[in-house]
């Protein structure tokens, strides 16, 4: 039935078909998985306290950009979902039409432009929903304003104002569709951003008692001497880990007549690029970071060649378009054969594992 509703979704443009799915699913007519994968089950350690994932795939940000359906998703097999991005103030993002389908390169193109309600509800729909997680794992992915005069202050407003509402935070510097949001992976301005990062979360943490992981989601397109200063800076501020990657400005080998769209390419163009990006940042982090392998995964093969190049967990979300919902069950099942397979009794084992 999801198969069919992913197919009939595809005579609606992109971006209607995306509305109406987060209609769908705040209805309640999304799929609910009974997979139990024990084997795929990750532990988090953070300053405080382990966060426990019911499984390594996760739904990357960008789906539900306002935070109403993140339970849904979990119920359809995703072992968490990150919610956003999220900027201070409310945002129309830039002109439609704005997310393309490249359906001859499985593949996505958008520049949407941080789209979202704002903080305030963004807020709302959390404390709504964290009455009925029952432990189920919500990342929260903070950016900023497009005409914010200081960026990185609205790194901070979102940390402080969604403090406690969800299980991790994601610093999302990397979007290739705010300009020049991208000039904070420098390694001037990222060491600037992480110290107030590291400041605010130390104050909040004394004022609270509650503390949760803080990753930073960066761009498959950084050198590979960039994303080793990049590991560097975010050891040396003590956050806990990267989400690599983001989106990519490349356009090699594209076939779609969409291809010349401007925006970030996501989907399965972006597998190698971020797989690769990955590697690096895994032999510079050398353990001491926990890493989410994104970009470009539509299978359990695929789930593991990022597990295998260190990524202790995974996140899809282009894949989705192409195969729907019931796509997190299909790429669990896969991975837990390929873990049996070759001999490991959980998908820890098999981190870092070339």
């Amino acid at each position: 039935m999801y198969k069919l509703a992913t197919r009939a979704l595809h005579l609606l443009a992109a971006e209607e078909a995306h509305t109406l799915t987060i209609k769908l699913l705040k209805l309640g007519l999304g799929p609910v998985s009974s997979l139990q994968t024990p084997e795929l089950a990750v532990d988090v350690p953070f300053d405080g306290g382990v966060l426990r994932f019911a499984n390594c795939v996760g739904l990357a940000a960008g789906f539900d950009k306002n935070a109403e359906v993140p339970l849904a998703m979990v119920r359809a097999g995703f072992g968490f979902a990150e919610c956003g991005t999220v900027t201070p103030l409310p945002q129309d993002g830039n002109p439609k039409p704005r997310l393309f389908r490249l359906t001859e390169d499985a593949a996505v193109i958008n520049r949407m432009g941080f789209n979202n309600a704002g903080l305030d509800i963004f807020a709302g729909h959390l404390e709504h929903i964290n009455a009925h997680r029952n432990g189920a794992v919500v990342g929260l992915n903070i950016g900023a304003n497009k005409d914010a005069t200081d960026r990185m202050a609205d790194y901070i407003t979102g940390l402080k104002r969604l403090w406690g509402l969800g299980s991790y935070f994601t610093i999302n510097i990397s979007s290739p569709n705010t300009p020049g949001l991208r000039a904070l992976q420098g390694k001037s301005h990222l060491d600037d951003l992480l110290a107030q990062i590291a400041e605010t979360r130390s104050a909040l943490m004394k004022a609270t008692d509650v503390n949760c992981p803080i990753f930073l989601k960066i761009a498959p397109d950084l050198s590979n001497g960039e994303i080793e200063d990049t590991v560097s800076s975010t050891i040396d501020h003590a956050l806990d880990g990267l989400i690599v990657s983001n989106t990519t400005l490349s356009r090699d080998g594209l076939k779609s007549p969409y291809a010349g769209e401007a925006g970030g390419l996501s989907g399965a163009p972006l597998f190698e690029l971020s797989t690769r990006a990955l590697k690096v940042a895994a032999t510079a982090a050398a353990g001491r970071l926990t890493l989410i392998g994104a970009g470009g995964i539509a299978s359990g093969a695929q789930a593991y060649a990022k597990i295998r190049a260190g990524a202790s967990l995974v996140q899809l979300y282009s894949a989705m378009v192409y195969h729907g919902p019931g796509l997190a069950d299909a790429v669990r099942r896969d991975l837990v054969m390929r873990l049996k397979a070759d001999g490991f009794r959980s998908v820890s084992e098999a981190v870092g594992q070339v």
